[in-house]
C-alpha cells in the first residue's frame, strides 16, 4: 500500500530530478568564496570558486542549439566538435590522445536544443593543460579529410543504433512531431541523411564563421582564482573573433492541434509518448507547470504501475528548455486501459484543487532534498549556465526556491487546464491494440 507520505516523497523526488538541472548550489561559507561574472575581450565568463577540493569543472556553452540548424545541416556542430577530437593545430591526433591519457582528463560533448556543451572535469594540477586542449579544439581543429570521414561513419552508426532502440526512437519522433516547423524539431545530433550531406567545406566554413566569442559562455567551478582564469581565457578563446551573435529564445511553437504517428513494431511492450507546448522559461507559469507535471507523474505511478501493474515505466515529463513542453510517457502491454487512466488523472488535475498542505509538504520536501544533495562542480556549472542563458543573470537562480513556494493549488489547476491539451502522440508497437478515439481525448 502506498501512503500519502510515500506519495509526497515520490512526487518530491520527481520534482528534484526536474529542478536539479536548474538551480545552482548554495554558496557555502567554508568551501565557496563566491561566484563572479566578468568579460574577457567580450567573452562572458562565470566563475564559482570552490575551495572544498581540487576538482575543477570547465564548460563552454555554444549558444543557439538547434536554432543554428536547417534540415540539411542537422548535427553540424556536434560533427565539427567530434571531428576536433581527431587532431588540432597544436595537438595532432596521437599527441592529443596521449596528452589526455597522461592527464587523466576526458573532454565531453553534449549537443542540445538551446546550446552545445563542450567541457571537462579534472584536477587543479592539470587544469591548465586540459584547458589548452579544449581551447585548441574550438579554435584550430585540423579537420583532415580521412579523419572527418571516420567521425561521420561513427556518428551515422550511432544514429542507426538509436533508430533500433525503442526509447530513443520514440523520443526523437515525438520531438519532431511536436515541433514541426520549429527549431526544436531538428536533431542536434543529426540524422543519417544530414550527416551524409554535410561536406568538409561545410565544417570548415562553420568553424570559420560560428566559432565566435559572442556565441560562447564559459562557466568554471573549482579551486581556481579569477586572475588565473582570466589569463587562460585571454591567451586562448578570447583571441577568437567576437562576432555579432545575440542569443534569444526561439519563437513560440505553432499551435498544430492533436496528432498521432504510429510506428508499427512487434515488441513485448508498446511505447507511447505525447507532448504539448508549455510556457517560456521566464514565464511565471514555468514553475507551476513543473509542479503540475510532478504531481501528475506521482498519480500515474500510483494508478498505472502500483495499483494496476500496467507498466514498468510511466511519467508525465517536463521537458526543460527555453520554451518548456510537457507530456505523457508510458510503456505498456495494454495501451487503451493505460490511456484511459492517464486521461482520468489529467481531468482530475484540471478539475480539482490539490490539498494546500500536501502541496506545501511537497515543496518543502524538495527544498530539504535539494539542500542535502551533494552536487558536483560539473552540476553547478550547468546550473549557473541555465540561469544565465534562460534568465539573463546567473544570480536569478536564487529566486527559484521562492518561486516554488509561491505556487498555489489554484496555479496547478490553472496551468493543467491551460497547457495540458492538444497532445501530439507517437506510438511504437502493435497498431491493433490502440484506439485512435482515446488519443483524440487528449
Amino acid at each position: 500500500m502506498i501512503t500519502a507520505s510515500m506519495m509526497a516523497s515520490r512526487i518530491a523526488r520527481a520534482l528534484l530530478v526536474a529542478l536539479v538541472f536548474l538551480i545552482p548550489a548554495q554558496v557555502s561559507a567554508q568551501s565557496d568564496t563566491g561566484t563572479t561574472s566578468f568579460d574577457v575581450n567580450g567573452l562572458k565568463v562565470i566563475l564559482r570558486r570552490n575551495t572544498a577540493n581540487d576538482v575543477v569543472a570547465a564548460n563552454v556553452y555554444l549558444l543557439g542549439g538547434t536554432q543554428q540548424l536547417t534540415p540539411a545541416i542537422q548535427g553540424i556542430e556536434a560533427f565539427l566538435l567530434e571531428a576536433s577530437e581527431r587532431g588540432t593545430k597544436t595537438f595532432p591526433r596521437e599527441t592529443l590522445r596521449q596528452q589526455l591519457a597522461r592527464l587523466g582528463s576526458t573532454i565531453g560533448i553534449e549537443p542540445s536544443e538551446d546550446w552545445t556543451l563542450i567541457g571537462f572535469t579534472t584536477t587543479r594540477a592539470v587544469f591548465d593543460s586540459t584547458w589548452a586542449i579544449l581551447a585548441d579544439r574550438l579554435m584550430a581543429p585540423t579537420l583532415d579529410f580521412s579523419e572527418v570521414e571516420l567521425v561521420r561513419a561513427r556518428m551515422i552508426s550511432a544514429v542507426r543504433d538509436a533508430e533500433n532502440s525503442p526509447d530513443p526512437l520514440v523520443s526523437r519522433l515525438a520531438d519532431s512531431l511536436a515541433y514541426v516547423g520549429h527549431p526544436y524539431g531538428f536533431s542536434p545530433d543529426g540524422t543519417e541523411s544530414s550527416l551524409r550531406s554535410i561536406r568538409l567545406t561545410d565544417l570548415r566554413n562553420y568553424q570559420a564563421t560560428q566559432m565566435v566569442t559572442s556565441r560562447m559562455l564559459v562557466v568554471i567551478v573549482g579551486n581556481v582564482d579569477r586572475a588565473h582564469v582570466e589569463r587562460l581565457v585571454q591567451s586562448t578563446l578570447a583571441q577568437l573573433p567576437h562576432g555579432n551573435y545575440s542569443w534569444s529564445p526561439p519563437h513560440a511553437p505553432p499551435q498544430l492541434g492533436r496528432a498521432l504517428v504510429i510506428h508499427e513494431a512487434q515488441l513485448p511492450t508498446n511505447y507511447i509518448r505525447g507532448y504539448y507546448s508549455g510556457p517560456a522559461a521566464r514565464d511565471p507559469d514555468y514553475q507551476a507547470l513543473r509542479i503540475a507535471t510532478a504531481v501528475l507523474s506521482g498519480r500515474f505511478f500510483t494508478e498505472i504501475r502500483s495499483r494496476r501493474n500496467l507498466s514498468y515505466e510511466v511519467e508525465a515529463p517536463f521537458v526543460e528548455r527555453a520554451i518548456a513542453s510537457g507530456g505523457v510517457y508510458v510503456t505498456t502491454v495494454d495501451p487503451n486501459t493505460t490511456l484511459q487512466l492517464m486521461r482520468a488523472e489529467i481531468d482530475r488535475l484540471q478539475r480539482e484543487l490539490i490539498d494546500p498542505r500536501g502541496l506545501e509538504r511537497l515543496v518543502q520536501q524538495f527544498i530539504t532534498d535539494y539542500f542535502l544533495k551533494n552536487e558536483t562542480n560539473g552540476d553547478q556549472a550547468t546550473f549557473l549556465a541555465r540561469a544565465q542563458i534562460y534568465q539573463g543573470d546567473y544570480r536569478a537562480a536564487s529566486k527559484f526556491v521562492d518561486d516554488l513556494r509561491r505556487v498555489r493549488p489554484e496555479d496547478v489547476r490553472r496551468v493543467a487546464k491551460q497547457y495540458m491539451h492538444d497532445f501530439r502522440f507517437v506510438y511504437l508497437g502493435k497498431p491493433d491494440l490502440l484506439s485512435r478515439a482515446l488519443i483524440e481525448q487528449f
